[in-house]
C-alpha cells in the first residue's frame, strides 16, 4: 500500500514538472524588447507621443487615452501600460470593471475623485482622493471611480503592471452581451422588463 502511494506520488510530481506553467500576469522574455515584423528600430519606436496635449480639454463623458501593447508595440514583454482618463464635473465615471491581468495604480493629477472597490469577501473599500493621492486597485477586483464636484473635471494617470491589463466592464459584459433576459431577471430578483430598460439604457449612452 505504501509502495502504491509512493508511486503515485512520484507520477504526480512527474506531471507537475513537465506540465506548462500558468501564468496569471505577463510572462519573461529572451530579450531586450520585442520588435513587431517589418518595425526599423530607433529611439522612435521605444516613444510614445499620444499623450501630447492630453489635458487640453474634457469631453462631456469619460475619456480613456491608453499607451497599451495596442497603442505603444514597444510594450510587448515588458509588463507595463498606462492610462491617462478624463472624468468630466458633476458625474464623470468609469463605471464597476476590472482588469484581469493587472492591479491599477492611480495617480490623480487635477480635481478629486471618489473610488472604490469590492474585494473577494464583498466587502466594499471607498476614499476621496485629492490631488496628488495615489490609490491601489488590486489585480481582478471590480472598482470604479466617480467624479462629483459639480464644476471641476478630473485627470488622473493609471499605471499597469502588464502590456495588455484588459478591461472587462461589469455593466457591458452582463447586460450587453446577450445573456437571456430571463436568466438576468432570475440573478438580480427583478421581472424582464426591467431588464429590457437597463439593456435600453447601456445602448443609448454608448
Amino acid at each position: 500500500m505504501a509502495l502504491r502511494f509512493v508511486q503515485l506520488l512520484i507520477i504526480f510530481l512527474l506531471a507537475l514538472a513537465t506540465s506548462q506553467r500558468i501564468l496569471a500576469s505577463d510572462p519573461d522574455i529572451l530579450f531586450d524588447y520585442i520588435v513587431p515584423p517589418n518595425n526599423k528600430v530607433d529611439a522612435n519606436f521605444f516613444t510614445f507621443t499620444g499623450f501630447r496635449d492630453i489635458f487640453d480639454e474634457v469631453a462631456g463623458t469619460l475619456n480613456v487615452t491608453k499607451a497599451a501593447l495596442a497603442e505603444f508595440p514597444a510594450l510587448n514583454g515588458q509588463s507595463v501600460s498606462y492610462a491617462v482618463l478624463k472624468y468630466p464635473a458633476n458625474g464623470g465615471v468609469n463605471p464597476p470593471h476590472t482588469h484581469p491581468r493587472s492591479a491599477e495604480l492611480l495617480f490623480l493629477v487635477g480635481g478629486s475623485l471618489e473610488v472604490g472597490f469590492v474585494d473577494t469577501k464583498n466587502v466594499l473599500y471607498t476614499q476621496k482622493l485629492k490631488v496628488g493621492d495615489l490609490f491601489v486597485f488590486p489585480k481582478g477586483l471590480v472598482h470604479y471611480q466617480y467624479n462629483s464636484d459639480a464644476n471641476l473635471p478630473a485627470y488622473a494617470v493609471s499605471a499597469f503592471g502588464s502590456a495588455n491589463a484588459g478591461t472587462v466592464s461589469v455593466p457591458v459584459s452582463v447586460f450587453g452581451t446577450g445573456i437571456d433576459n430571463v436568466i438576468l431577471a432570475k440573478s438580480f430578483k427583478t421581472d424582464v422588463d426591467t431588464v429590457k430598460k437597463l439593456k435600453a439604457g447601456l445602448t443609448t449612452h454608448k
